[in-house]
């Protein structure tokens, strides 16, 4: 029994962690409940089929279309999209016999819809529903003497929605929070796990052992990012949702330096942290099995084991004397003590293994309060003590900051979609006077949540081969019902699962259940046919093609113009971290980091998203798809680096192991100024046509190569660009300036590689950026590696963290 409750435990684990906050699966039972009551009521009142559909839909559409996370701002929102609703199906009914009339009504509404999403959640959610609804009134060709039975079939399915939201399938921030921090300590026995299998593996399964390490190291990531962004709302105390905030990011931090310190163990060589971010990145060489007879080998693969229990063991009330023991025991090796007789690199591990035990005892503090510290080593005192200390800092200033404007989609996207809907409205009309409203609807989605028109031209793409996959399965799924209404509605209330379940995860599977639950409602409304699901591929594709005309023709967001002010908006952040961190660690005065640290990952995230259409697979530049994986893989290293150098700082006002040094103050400099180098060469590009072919001719050239802007300095020349200056490395300089040789495994060394790796690699970043290179003799150290794939030139002194 104990043995299958484990297993159940650790399944569940395992699902928690590929859905982090059981987000997808709430959604989708929350529209499956919302559908299926409206459908039991519906039924009860001997509702025609047609009604039935039109109530199915639109309790599907008043649940998925809420985004407001509060509870009261819900039902707010779904109190004000009752009379939307209403009103949209009533001008349906009666616009829809005046062909003309009610198609520019249609394009005016899908304007304003699109127009209002720039005010916030709310609005946009009641624009979406006034547009779904209308779009209903066309599919159940909607007249005014079915008005009356209409309007209460709407009002039944937005209280079902209103009872399934709130009673039956409840949802609230808190609540969300917690299932948030369930799945990060999943994700994180997840990569620890991970670590042991590349620890184990041999050499011909090295690289699966990695590509799953990228893998597991890039949710966590994605799983920290998503309880950032639910600090605010999910907790009722500023200092709280401070505290969990500046834990999660010691979590996971200590988690993916320790990935980085277990590979450098399998090789002679050091692993650069582009190995993480960057696929087909070279292993260090030579690589090799470690020796099943070394003990300290052998002892590291027991404490990893025991860093995996530590953290299943997470959300225990109660961890047993054992637990407390063996995390006395790991927290040990941060200071040294009990290290084996081993090479400076397994030795590394060690510490790594100390340090992610005290990022866990943190994040256990903030999630469950101190527990019981009677069994405690001195080691785990210190860990508490600077824990309560920083907590002490932190109540001192829990006032919120400001919170920027919202950032909405603007009249340019309005414009565009409207435009898109009025060739599609044309278009369609030819192919269908009767269904013409399937091309307006794939326009109006390929639109959403897009910023450019690439995006714009893969989310199309994506529709359609969903769509065309779903219409195979449509016509086996009409085959196999018939006439059988409930089994329809059954299959109905699955197919919605399945989309709403996979949208978060692929485009593509989603549009595949949505064009095979049509198949089913077209069976349940006696209209379906082959030529039906044939004209549904022809209409998805004329609608994305009208998307991506609109998108090229009217205001058009050129791909390279959104990467490159999303570039910038990174690399501002990037310098705002790292100067502020390294002025900190300095002695300066001390500044909210870890908030910083979250803007930089949150713009981060928006490049990688914006980025997306250019390495997707069926992309043909290849070789821009290569440069531009590694130029996100290279800023990803450096936010990497300027995240722990942040964390460190955030010590040095109350740590007695982490004390500012003044010689720190002559790197932030630097390290500005070839910031500003890079953010000034992106801006002054000048066109994207030109930038496109920059990129594509020389990915990753070498030094001196087309990176200096040519011509003259005479009269007329234009003013000469800031250059990205490389130099001695961080460690030299401060020898120089009359520091001792750092011991490598202190924290100062920690300190230094971080500087040291992030000024190579904001060096390396001019090199696919194409920036003006000062030309002083040297060549800039790319510890990331000179291009997609390439060999690594990192310095060999010492590890990289």
């Amino acid at each position: 029994m104990t043995g299958t409750r484990r297993a159940l435990t650790d399944l569940w684990d395992r699902y928690s962690a590929s859905d982090p906050g059981l987000l997808r699966l709430m959604a989708g039972l929350r529209t499956v409940g919302s559908i299926g009551l409206a459908l039991l009521v519906l039924a009860a009142m001997d509702t025609p089929v047609p009604q039935l559909v039109a109530g199915a839909i639109t309790a599907m559409v008043s649940t998925f279309a809420i985004r407001d996370k509060r509870v009261a701002d819900q039902a707010v929102t779904l109190a004000l999209g009752l009379p939307a609703a209403l009103a949209s199906m009533s001008l349906g009914a009666v616009l829809n016999p005046h062909v003309v009339v009610g198609d520019i009504f249609f394009v005016l509404l899908i304007f304003v819809a699109a127009y209002v999403r720039r005010f916030g959640d709310r609005y946009t959610a009641v624009g979406m529903i006034s547009f779904q609804v209308y779009f209903v009134s066309l599919f159940v060709h909607a007249t005014t003497a079915d008005l009356p039975g209409l309007c209460r079939t709407l009002a039944v399915a937005f209280v079902c929605s209103a009872l399934t939201r709130f009673a039956f399938v409840p949802e609230t921030p808190e609540r969300v929070l917690r299932r948030l921090r369930q799945a990060f300590r999943a994700r994180t026995a997840q990569l620890v796990a991970t670590q042991l299998e590349v620890l184990e593996a041999p050499p011909d399964r090295l690289d699966n052992a990695v590509a799953d390490l990228r893998k597991d190291t890039a949710r966590l990531h994605e799983t920290a990012l998503m309880i950032q962004n639910r600090l605010e709302d999910g907790t009722s105390d500023p200092a709280v949702a401070n505290q969990l905030q500046r834990r999660v990011v010691d979590a996971e931090i200590a988690a993916e330096r320790l990935g980085i310190l277990l590979l450098n163990t399998r090789g002679a060589g050091r692993a650069d942290t582009l190995t993480l971010h960057l696929p087909n990145a070279p292993l260090p060489a030579p690589v090799r099995r470690l020796g099943d007879e070394d003990d300290a080998v052998q002892t590291l693969r027991k404490e990893v084991r025991a860093l995996q229990l530590l953290v299943a063991r997470l959300s225990g009330n109660d961890l047993g004397t054992a637990v407390v023991h063996l995390r006395n025991r790991l927290l040990s090796y941060r200071d040294d003590a009990n290290l084996p007789r081993a090479t400076p690199a397994v030795q590394d591990a060690f510490r790594g293994i100390g340090e992610a035990a005290r990022a866990v005892l943190g994040l256990r503090m903030a999630l469950d309060g101190p527990g019981d510290d009677s069994d405690d080593a001195p080691e785990t005192v210190r860990s508490r003590e600077e824990f309560d200390a920083e907590d002490l800092a932190l109540a001192e200033d829990t006032a919120p900051a400001a919170r920027a404007g919202l950032d909405r989609p603007s009249t340019r996207a309005a414009f565009q979609v409207a435009t898109g809907s009025a060739l599609a409205v044309l278009g369609g009309e030819f192919l269908s006077s009767q269904r013409w409203y399937w091309a307006v609807l794939t326009c109006w989605v390929v639109f959403l949540n897009t910023s450019s028109t690439a995006e714009i031209l893969v989310k199309g793409y994506r529709r359609l081969i969903g769509t065309i996959c779903g219409v195979v399965a449509g016509v086996l799924l009409a085959g196999a019902v018939g006439h059988h209404t409930w089994t329809a509605f059954a299959l109905v209330l699955v197919c919605i699962f399945g989309m709403f379940f996979t949208a978060p995860v692929s485009y593509t599977l989603m549009s595949f259940f949505v064009t095979a639950m049509l198949g089913l409602l077209y069976t349940l409304l006696h209209t379906y046919s082959l030529s039906v699901l044939v004209l549904r591929i022809e209409e998805t594709a004329l609608g994305a093609a009208c998307g991506v005309i609109a998108a090229v023709l009217v205001l058009p967001i050129h791909t390279d113009e959104h990467t490159d002010a999303q570039l910038v908006t990174v690399l501002t952040r990037l310098r705002d971290v790292s100067v502020a961190a390294v002025d900190q660690l300095g002695g300066g005065p001390a500044v909210d980091l870890v908030d910083m640290s979250r803007d930089l990952d949150s713009a981060l995230d928006a490049l990688r998203r914006s980025t997306s259409p250019l390495t997707y697979p069926i992309t043909p530049l290849r070789v821009r798809r290569r440069t531009a994986r590694y130029l996100v893989a290279l800023l990803e290293t450096c936010a990497y680096h300027a995240r722990s150098l942040a964390a460190t700082a955030e010590l040095v006002p109350y740590s007695r192991s982490v004390a500012a040094d003044p010689r720190l103050a002559a790197v932030g400099p630097r390290i500005a100024h070839n910031i500003d180098a890079l953010i000034s060469h992106v801006e002054e590009q000048e066109t994207p046509k030109e930038r496109a072919l920059a990129l594509a001719a020389a990915p990753v050239p070498e030094p001196g190569e087309g990176g200096r802007p040519q011509g003259g300095k005479g009269k007329g020349a234009p003013p000469r660009r800031p250059e990205v200056r490389s130099g001695p490395s961080i460690a030299a300089m401060l020898e120089d300036s009359g520091g001792a040789h750092v011991r490598s495994g202190t924290v100062t060394y920690r300190v230094l590689r971080h500087l040291q790796r992030l000024d190579e690699g904001i060096t390396a970043l001019a090199r696919p950026l194409r920036a003006p290179m000062a030309d002083d003799g040297t060549k800039p150290r790319a510890g990331a590696g000179d291009g997609a794939g390439g060999s690594s030139s990192a310095p060999s002194a010492g590890p990289a963290t």
